[in-house]
């Protein structure tokens, strides 16, 4: 539809590591070559919110975020689009929240009071945690959380730093590894609160989108390729994984723990992605009734939920 953007265009992101986006997919599988856009990574983010604030100030083109950051950053005044779906929670791709054997956590009930190690704050475990203790009628601040690398989740949980370790949707790759030492149990997962629901979006600002409208539908259309790719081609997409995190100096290794994105075929949201949020941003007070809109947030109109079961 859009062959070839009508300029040269580069596009600065941050990386997050452990894994690939889908337009970094994309762009190691060659799907930019000719289009005229190029991806440059320039760092690592510790987790979505710095991502957005790296978009907010013009450090990066590119942002990428749990879909609770991406709404709280727009609230608060950032005029960013939901370009597509960077992950998706569902049976096979979630967010897992893991307690020792022997701990004597087995249940939402009993996070209370615990302290769990979560990637950032202000982002998709945050809230999930805060939406899961909501559902058993507990405070949602009745957790504590603290902040740990996504390479050390494993680590702080075995040495009885945390009670629990959260392992996010886009860190399949940690938490395969972990899983596959043994001594772990499951507690809940993401999807135990959530269903099944886009966890986070790759984002614009909207006067770049304005400024390049072509171009940023032919990216989102190459990155929806990627994904694409790889739910069709998963034992290829690790490969590729495997060898862009040893280009990174990561450990190429844990590859072979991906679990894909997650997302619909083609890439494409569906209101509830955004809508599920708003609703309990706006039941918490922190937006007003009508504040913010999913259909005028995202870039490309969303796919029609009923087609999707609901997403």
């Amino acid at each position: 539809m859009f062959a070839q953007s009508p300029e040269p265009v580069t596009l600065r992101f941050l990386a997050s590591a452990g894994g690939l986006s889908a337009h970094e997919l994309a762009q190691e599988l060659g799907f930019f070559e000719g289009t005229g856009i190029t991806i440059k990574n320039i760092g690592y983010a510790s987790g979505g919110p710095e991502s957005l604030f790296a978009l907010a100030s013009g450090s990066v083109d590119i942002g990428s975020a749990a879909t609770s950051a991406v709404l709280n950053s727009i609230a608060g005044g950032n005029d960013f689009v939901a370009a597509y779906p960077s992950n998706g929670i569902n049976d096979q791709v979630q967010s897992i929240f893991y307690a020792l054997d022997g701990s004597p956590i087995r249940s939402i009930k009993d996070i209370a009071g615990k302290t769990i190690a979560v990637n950032t704050l202000g982002a998709h475990l945050d809230y999930t945690i805060r939406e899961a203790l909501h559902s058993v009628g507990l405070p949602e601040n009745a957790a504590k959380l603290v902040v740990v690398p996504g390479p050390q989740l494993e680590q702080v949980l075995r040495s009885g730093q945390v009670d629990v370790s959260a392992f996010g949707y886009w860190q399949t790759t940690f938490e395969g590894a972990a899983r596959a030492k043994g001594g772990l149990r499951k507690v809940f997962d993401d999807t135990d609160v959530l269903g099944d629901i886009a966890g986070g979006f790759v984002v614009l600002r909207r006067d770049w989108v304005n400024k390049h409208p072509d171009t940023a539908r032919l990216f989102v259309e190459k990155s929806a390729q990627a994904l694409d790719y790889a739910r069709e081609h998963p034992e290829e997409t690790k490969k590729v994984l495997a060898r862009a995190l040893q280009q990174r100096g990561e450990n190429p290794d844990t590859a072979q723990y991906f679990a894909g994105y997650g997302v619909r075929p083609g890439g494409r949201a569906v209101e509830h992605d955004l809508q599920f949020w708003i609703d309990v941003f706006e039941r918490e007070g922190k937006l007003a009734k009508g504040q913010l809109k999913a259909a005028n947030i995202l870039l490309l109109p969303a796919e029609d939920a009923a087609a999707n079961n609901g997403g």
